[in-house]
C-alpha cells in the first residue's frame, strides 16, 4: 500500500541558485540553441552528456551509473536529476528541476517524457546516448525521431563568450600557481604523488579563495618522471626522482566545469646532450606552433606546417599526438570539442572567440639515448587579428633544469 505514494518524480526547491555565469550569459546560450532547434525543426532536445547539461544549465552532474538530462523546448529548460542529489542541481543550475525517484525502474524515461511531450522530433546527442539508453527511450516515450545535435552544440561551444574567457583566464592563472608549488617540491628522492598532491592542493586552495561559491571538485595533477613521462595521459606514481631524470608537469585547475591545463618538460639537474637537443627542437616545433595560431588559418593547415618542420629535423616519426585542442567544459573523462583539435583531418578555420593550446609532445623509445617525453602547452585566445598567450609558466632549459 506504502508503494502507491511514492512518486515517479517530483520538484523541491531548496536554498539559492549559485552560478559559474551570470543569467543573461544562460539566455544567450538557451537562445542560439533554440535558434539551432528551429533551424533543424526539432521542438525538444534531451542532453544527457555533462558538458551539454553544464554548458545549458550550469549543473555538473556526477552520474555513478545513474542517467542525467537537461530537457529544452522553445520555452522551458528543465535538468532531470536522481533523487540521491537532492535539490543541489536545483541550486546549480539556471535551470528548472525535476527529481526521478528510485521506487520504479525507468522514472528517468517517465520524467524525460513528461517534459518532451508530444513531441515526433527529438533532438538526442548520438555520440553520448547508448545502444541501451536508445532502446529504453524507444520503449517508453514511443516512435519519435532522433535528430543528433551533438555537431551543432560542439560548434555553438566553439565560440567562447567574454564571462567564458574571463573564467578560462582565471583557470591558466591557477594553472601556473599549481606549477610552480611543483617545480618547488621537486627534489631527488621524492616520490611523483608527494609533487604532485603539492600542485593540485596549490591550485584547489587558491580556487577555493578566488571562487568561493564555485564547487571544488575534479581538480587533478599528473607529475610524471623518468619512463612515465613516455605517455601524455599516464597516471601518478610512487616512483622516486633520481639524478637526470626528464620529468613532465602537468597541472588542470577545474573550475565550474571548464578545463584548462598546463604542460612543462622538466629535468632533475643537467640533462644529457640527446636530452637537451630533442628538448630544444620540441621547444622551438612549441614556439613554431605559437606564432600559427591566429585567425584564418585552419587546423589541419597548422598541423601540415608543424610536420614539415618537424620532418625536416628528421623528428616526425617521434611526433606522439596531436598538436592542441579547444578549451571550455571539458575534462578528461567528460566532453570534447572534437571539430577544434590541430589535427590533419580536421579543417575547422580559427576564428575570434575560439580558444586553443599549443602542446607538441616528442616521444622518444626507451633504448636511445635521450628516451622520454618533450611536451609543452599553452592556452591561446584567438582575437580578431592575431592571438593571446594567456600561460605564464616559464619553459625550456633556461628555466626549467632543477639544481640538485
Amino acid at each position: 500500500m506504502a508503494q502507491a505514494n511514492r512518486p515517479d518524480f517530483f520538484s523541491r526547491e531548496d536554498g539559492e541558485k549559485i552560478l559559474p555565469f551570470s543569467s543573461t550569459e544562460y539566455a544567450r546560450r538557451l537562445s542560439s540553441l533554440r535558434s539551432i532547434m528551429a533551424a533543424r525543426d526539432v521542438p525538444a532536445v534531451v542532453f544527457t552528456s555533462m558538458h551539454n547539461v553544464s554548458y545549458y544549465t550550469g549543473f555538473l552532474y556526477c552520474a555513478f551509473g545513474r542517467p542525467y538530462a537537461c530537457v529544452v523546448t522553445q520555452e522551458a529548460c528543465t535538468v532531470v536529476s536522481a533523487n540521491i542529489d537532492g535539490s543541489q542541481p536545483w541550486r546549480r543550475s539556471i535551470a528548472d528541476n525535476v527529481i526521478y525517484t528510485d521506487w520504479r525502474r525507468d522514472n528517468f524515461w517517465r520524467a524525460v517524457g513528461e517534459l518532451v511531450g508530444q513531441s515526433t522530433r527529438l533532438g538526442i546527442e548520438a555520440d553520448h546516448l547508448t545502444l541501451a539508453a536508445r532502446s529504453t527511450l524507444e520503449q517508453m516515450l514511443g516512435a519519435r525521431e532522433l535528430i543528433d545535435l551533438a555537431g551543432d552544440t560542439m560548434q555553438a561551444r566553439m565560440i567562447k563568450s567574454d564571462e567564458e574567457i574571463a573564467l578560462i583566464r582565471e583557470g591558466a592563472r591557477i594553472a601556473d600557481v599549481g606549477g610552480e608549488a611543483i617545480r618547488q617540491a621537486i627534489r631527488v628522492g621524492t616520490r611523483e604523488i608527494d609533487v604532485a598532491m603539492a600542485g593540485r592542493d596549490a591550485m584547489e586552495l587558491e580556487i577555493a579563495r578566488a571562487h568561493p561559491n564555485s564547487e571544488l571538485r575534479d581538480s587533478w595533477v599528473w607529475f610524471q618522471s623518468g619512463i612515465n613521462t613516455d605517455g601524455a595521459h599516464n597516471p601518478v606514481t610512487t616512483r622516486e626522482l633520481s639524478a637526470g631524470d626528464i620529468l613532465s608537469l602537468n597541472t588542470f585547475p577545474m573550475i565550474s566545469g571548464y578545463y584548462t591545463a598546463l604542460e612543462r618538460t622538466l629535468f632533475v639537474g643537467e640533462p644529457d646532450d640527446a636530452s637537451l637537443n630533442y628538448w630544444k627542437a620540441n621547444v622551438e616545433a612549441h614556439e613554431l606552433g605559437l606564432s600559427l595560431i591566429r585567425p584564418g588559418l585552419s587546423c589541419s593547415e597548422i598541423c601540415e606546417e608543424l610536420n614539415n618542420f618537424l620532418a625536416e629535423k628528421d623528428l616526425l616519426q617521434y611526433r606522439s599526438f596531436g598538436y592542441g585542442h579547444s578549451f571550455g567544459v571539458l575534462s578528461h573523462y567528460y566532453g570534447r570539442e572534437a571539430g577544434l583539435e590541430l589535427r590533419e583531418d580536421i579543417d575547422t578555420v580559427l576564428e575570434a572567440g575560439m580558444v586553443v593550446s599549443m602542446e607538441p609532445m616528442l616521444w622518444i623509445p626507451q633504448g636511445m639515448p635521450g628516451a622520454g617525453g618533450y611536451r609543452e602547452h599553452d592556452i591561446l585566445l584567438v582575437g580578431e587579428d592575431s592571438s593571446e598567450n594567456i600561460t605564464g609558466f616559464a619553459y625550456g632549459p633556461e628555466a626549467n633544469i632543477i639544481d640538485i
